[in-house]
């Protein structure tokens, strides 16, 4: 079918590309804070000093805990203390999921998501893929749970891109029977996917936190080269299909994803799907309170 002509598809390239590069960097506090969290020499005491700049981290770190996961009998009211328990992993997870939240909790209506839905949805990714990830000894599950809190971050940017070309989208996706994603290729000449590849490259994250991006839709194109991460990437792919199955967070994109069968098949999850995702609806409900604690905030 017909779609953008050339002059038009070049155009929106070259301005997504420069969307890409005018996306503020994270906080230097942020950045310092993340220094210390990955310094073997650093302590508690070194990280809550960074933290102080930020109330409101601080008091999302006191509250974790202070709550009844931890059951202590007494009261945390120290920062450093309230670190020490938590772990520097832990930290570094509510450091990064504060930083990623303010640009994910709008309204992104190119993919019909209405405000915090993408975030609902990437909050869910991202509590699911640490679940899965405790399952393997080999993959760290709080880097899991970033990974899968920013792998849809490329929609930040297409959003209003896909909201311009969306009737010719939908169109490729109903008619032609073809998949979201490839349909904002074809159309855009990116996709979601490998935009937010690009934002985790230009904030100087870990690899891992780009192939995630990159390939959590296509987990059978991650390059033969940076095979080491590919249980990593089939925790994140597996995640967020099946929290798609579950409509978190769906927009109008959601339904045309299905779960990959070889991802399963490595992780060894083929026959226990069901299980699983009964377990992932009992996550929802945490999810939910996690949202209803940020809002409170």
């Amino acid at each position: 079918m017909q779609g953008l002509d050339d002059r038009t598809r070049d155009l929106i390239q070259r301005r997504v590309l420069k969307r890409v590069s005018d996306i503020p960097s994270l906080p230097q506090f942020v950045i310092d804070t993340l220094k210390k969290l990955d310094d073997p020499k650093s302590n508690a005491q070194d990280v809550a000093d960074k933290l102080a700049k930020d109330e409101g981290l601080v008091l999302r770190i006191l509250r974790l805990a202070n709550s009844a996961y931890y059951g202590l009998p007494r009261r945390i009211t120290s920062i450093s203390e309230a670190i020490a328990l938590l772990g520097f992993k832990t930290v570094k997870s509510i450091v990064l999921a504060a930083s990623v939240y303010k640009f994910m909790d709008g309204a992104f209506t190119g993919y019909a998501l209405d405000r915090g839905e993408l975030w609902r949805h990437s909050l869910s990714v991202a509590f699911s893929s640490r679940h899965i990830a405790k399952r393997f000894k080999d993959v760290d599950d709080e880097e899991a749970y970033v990974a899968g809190m920013v792998h849809d971050i490329g929609k930040i940017v297409l959003n209003d891109y896909v909201r311009f070309g969306y009737s010719i989208i939908v169109k490729l996706v109903e008619e032609d029977q073809m998949p979201f994603m490839d349909a904002e290729r074809q159309v855009l000449g990116f996709d979601h996917a490998q935009v937010g590849g690009l934002i985790m490259e230009q904030w100087n994250l870990p690899e891992r936190y780009m192939i995630a991006a990159r390939y959590h839709h296509s987990p059978w194109e991650l390059p033969d080269e940076q095979a080491e991460h590919r249980r990593f990437l089939d925790v994140i792919h597996v995640a967020n299909s099946l929290c798609l199955m579950l409509g978190a967070g769906l927009g109008a994109d959601g339904l045309q994803y299905s779960v990959w069968p070889e991802s399963l098949e490595r992780l060894g999850l083929s026959s226990d799907v069901e299980v699983l995702m009964s377990e992932l609806v009992d996550l929802m409900a945490q999810v939910d309170q996690e949202l209803s604690m940020e809002a409170m905030e």
